[in-house]
């Protein structure tokens, strides 16, 4: 039987049959042009080639004294991000990690990866549920035999499309579809640019490979391959899809979308690429960045940890560094119906790109990145019937905001003339398809916000995050959640209607947005 693929938030498989988701004492200030101390670190022996980040001071990644320490310690730099002081580095030593944190100035480093270069996909990533031609054309007749007056300003495929009047961004259309001048980074698996219903409003400029984590713009290199994951391009199609006659519509239909490339071919979102990820979207005049995955190969990476801690590290700087430069970081908050308040989390995932394994997380130390990093906006995931969607991870304190992700029919079933409760979206190839998970919830608040900044085009990210969350829907927790009816629990929403685990501050707002 097929499965659904909604990830890039780990694998959310589900049944077609069921209808469809230390501180550091200053460097002195001649570190950048010192030699390397004579008494260097030991380079160990050769072992299994692999990737890391190391963190230092802003303004020395790229200077000549931490290019030679990497090189003593038996490895090489890939790529400086001076600005935040992250440098990418590979190496094929066994202790090149202890040996580099011992350097003067090292503030932490870690390998990326548990699997050599190039990593193996150990996961499935299955495929979307893809609607033929014969169903676009049967959606474009049933529409066109639609009287209400708005018929004739929607697209062939709006009637499918229950998610958009979830977040009144059907009403949002009649009064602004957005503006040209905003982007919205898609943070993915790549876009698709010479889709029928992207082409024009996709931003080359903006758009890039960050793979290996050092930016490629060659033609082209922003596109997934035909033996990778459709992901990136159906995302891109729920922020930004054109209202122009043709397929479905975007939340933000007026708006740009760039594809900034971040997924091996294997479906591996690994730190070095997310870093360059953020830092491409902040110095590329990106707005708002989508990021419906997690950073692999950790679901949660814990700060006792001196690897992970290191990757925590990094992306942080990075997402910092965006929202500084005015970008809006939006996340999923994935799949798992985790309560992320809790103190304690069973991961039973990680690292997914060798072995994974059992392992309880304290949840004060180890965390989802980018989701749970300061400042990002963390997306829960809804149903057609406006309930948390079966799948999504929840948590008060932990949630900011809800949108459509989808659910199983089974669970909550649309209204017609939908006859899906997953979302639709773009695929690459000019086709359609539909996925669920909160990678399908966050992308609504992304086009949102998108939309907020057209509005606002000087308003910083703060700013538009708080008109986001004011314009949000409030809404309560409601009767005890048990959506599969069999008289359980499925989870436990604690807060008001203002501010809870399942909605955050509400679900998002689309007409509010451009009002």
């Amino acid at each position: 039987m097929p499965v659904l693929f909604v990830r890039s938030r780990r694998a959310l498989a589900i049944p077609v049959g069921l209808g469809l988701a230390t501180a550091l004492a200053v460097v002195p200030a001649t570190v950048a042009s010192a030699a390397p101390p004579a008494a260097s670190p030991t380079v160990s022996e050769v072992g299994t080639p692999t990737s890391y980040v190391v963190n230092v001071l802003p303004g020395l990644a790229d200077s000549a004294f931490y290019r030679k320490a990497v090189e003593r310690a038996g490895g090489e730099v890939v790529y400086a991000y001076d600005k935040i002081g992250v440098i990418v580095a590979h190496s094929d030593r066994t202790g090149f990690a202890p040996a580099i944190r011992k350097v003067l100035g090292v503030q932490s480093a870690g390998a990326t990866r548990t699997a050599p270069l190039p990593a193996q996909s150990t996961t499935d990533t299955g495929s979307p549920i893809k609607l033929s031609k014969a169903d676009v054309s049967a959606a474009a007749k049933a529409n066109a035999a639609r009287t209400n007056a708005a018929a004739a300003d929607k697209d062939p495929l709006e009637g499918l499309q229950w998610d958009l009047a979830a977040i009144k961004a059907d009403k949002a259309h009649e009064k602004y579809l957005g503006s040209s001048k905003v982007t919205v980074g898609v943070i993915d698996t790549g876009v698709d640019d010479t889709h029928p219903d992207l082409a024009a409003n996709f931003d080359r400029a903006a758009s890039v490979n960050c793979v290996g984590g050092k930016p490629d713009t060659s033609e082209g290199a922003w596109r997934p391959s035909a033996a990778e994951s459709p992901h990136g391009t159906h995302v891109a199609g729920e922020i930004a899809a054109a209202k122009n006659g043709i397929g479905m519509s975007g939340v933000a239909p007026g708006v740009k979308v760039a594809g900034i490339k971040v997924s091996t071919t294997e479906g591996f979102f690994y730190t070095e690429a997310v870093v360059c990820g953020f830092m491409w979207a902040a110095d590329h005049g990106v707005d708002v960045t989508n990021n419906s995955y997690y950073t692999d190969p950790w679901y949660f990476n814990c700060t006792n940890d001196p690897d992970q801690k290191a990757l925590v590290e990094a992306v942080k700087r990075a997402t910092s560094y965006a929202e500084l430069k005015g970008t809006v970081n939006v996340a999923a908050a994935g799949n798992e119906n985790y309560d992320l308040a809790s103190e304690k989390i069973t991961d039973p995932a990680s690292p997914n790109d060798s072995t994974p394994g059992d392992r309880v997380v304290d949840t004060s130390k180890c965390f989802d990145i980018p989701t749970q990093l300061p400042g990002v906006v963390t997306v829960a995931s809804t149903g057609a019937k406006g309930l948390k969607s079966s799948f999504s991870n929840y948590g008060n304190g932990q949630i900011d905001i809800a949108a459509p992700g989808g659910d199983s029919t089974v669970y909550q079933t649309p209204a017609p003339p939908a006859t899906s409760g997953l979302i639709l979206g773009t695929l690459p190839g000019g086709g359609y398809g539909y996925m669920a998970g909160t990678s399908m919830a966050s992308p609504h608040v992304a086009g949102v916000a998108a939309l907020i900044k057209s509005r606002h085009p000087h308003a910083p990210a703060a700013l538009v995050k708080a008109l986001l969350y004011a314009g949000a829907d409030d809404t309560a927790c409601g009767a005890p959640y048990d959506i599969d009816g069999d008289g359980e629990i499925d989870a436990v929403c604690e807060g008001g209607k203002k501010k809870n685990g399942f909605y955050g501050e509400g679900v998002a707002n689309a007409l509010n947005a451009v009002k």
